[in-house]
């Protein structure tokens, strides 16, 4: 089900923006743009490159996460992520105090580093061969 809405990119800047908790006015001096363009930008349906790659760097995110953004995995990774081990429901704060990972963190980490490290030396050696050319 591809929906012109999963494609556009300014409504994935703009939920971006908002689960940052960042303000329009915000991400605008960010830009050093006016709230009325971060306004027109999250009404467009494309943005050009170089622009969205200023607004992950001010968001805190890459390009293609924005591109790749998806609200319904990003519910997914919260719900199959953490689980809740209360027995007390009565209020989200009291519900909220024992979500506990559901995976080792550790591991996590070390799965992170091996696949940043091997993006890295992928690089290098894609570089060393167009030096070598």
């Amino acid at each position: 089900m591809d929906t012109p809405t999963k494609n556009h990119i300014g409504r994935k800047i703009s939920r971006i923006r908002e689960l940052r908790d960042m303000k329009q006015e915000a991400l605008a001096a960010a830009l050093g743009i006016s709230q009325q363009a971060v306004s027109n930008i999250e009404n467009s349906a494309t943005v050009e490159d170089s622009k969205l790659e200023e607004i992950a760097k001010a968001l805190g995110v890459t390009a293609e996460g924005i591109k790749q953004f998806s609200e319904e995995a990003v519910f997914n990774i919260i719900s199959n992520t953490y689980h809740n081990t209360s027995s007390d429901t009565s209020t989200l704060i009291a519900s909220s105090l024992n979500y506990q990972p559901t995976f080792n963190t550790v591991e996590k980490i070390v799965e992170l580093y091996e696949r940043l490290l091997q993006a890295e030396k992928d690089k290098v050696a894609y570089l060393e061969k167009l030096v070598n050319k």
